[in-house]
């Protein structure tokens, strides 16, 4: 048996199980055997479009700002409905994952992303079951002095910011307070980069203009 041979599989048919929010597709697959040979196996995928996710920071306050709202899939499996998250929505069509973090933050949370930048492309939520992917986008803010509500009515989103100190963030990870995927790989990028993160913004600050007179 070779090891470490490159495999394939190839798609051989699609059937639209359902077409809603999000579809449910049957997909009808030949594999490589990693033991040799060739297989057929029938998986079903959710689709829904790729999305982004928003790390908002402000380096000056040390504070992150997250979203609180109704998480179904969380309510479903049994855990509390209500969880702190990252900013996140989907990628329009036409639109690139740095510009919907921009759309997003201000909708959401009543935002203005500054300097954002892609710092994960295209995680992919969970492979073996849906073809949805998230970027992770990181930008600087002005963190609200309180909470507030946002949420697109016609959606009926019911969105509450929540601001948290770097600190406190990082402790409710080490915790397991924090459950969704994304945003626990953020928070730990983020804790791994602030001290960087916060001294380029200090310079940014400090720096004299180019646009200043002599």
């Amino acid at each position: 048996m070779a090891r470490n041979r490159t495999l394939t599989a190839e798609i051989k048919a699609v059937t639209t199980e359902y077409d809603g929010f999000l579809s449910i597709r049957r997909y009808e697959i030949e594999e490589d055997r990693h033991a040799g040979g060739r297989q057929r196996v029938v998986r079903f995928i959710m689709e829904r479009g790729h999305a982004v996710a928003v790390l908002a920071y402000d380096p000056c306050k040390d504070q992150v700002v997250l979203v609180n709202e109704l998480r179904p899939g969380m309510l479903a499996a049994g855990e509390a409905p209500f969880s702190d998250s990252l900013i996140a929505g989907a990628i329009d069509s036409g639109e690139s994952a740095v510009e919907a973090a921009v759309r997003e933050a201000r909708e959401e949370a009543g935002l203005e992303l500054v300097a954002p930048r892609v710092i994960i492309e295209r995680a992919y939520v969970s492979p073996g079951g849906t073809s949805e992917s998230i970027t992770l986008v990181y930008g600087t803010v002005t963190a609200p002095l309180a909470s507030e509500v946002y949420g697109n009515a016609a959606e009926m989103e019911n969105i509450r910011t929540s601001i948290l100190s770097c600190r406190r963030f990082a402790n409710r990870l080490r915790r397991g307070e924090i459950k969704d995927m994304k945003t626990m790989l953020a928070g730990y990028w983020l804790i791994a980069n602030r001290a960087r993160l916060r001294r380029e913004h200090a310079t940014a600050r400090v720096a004299p203009s180019v646009f200043a007179e002599p």
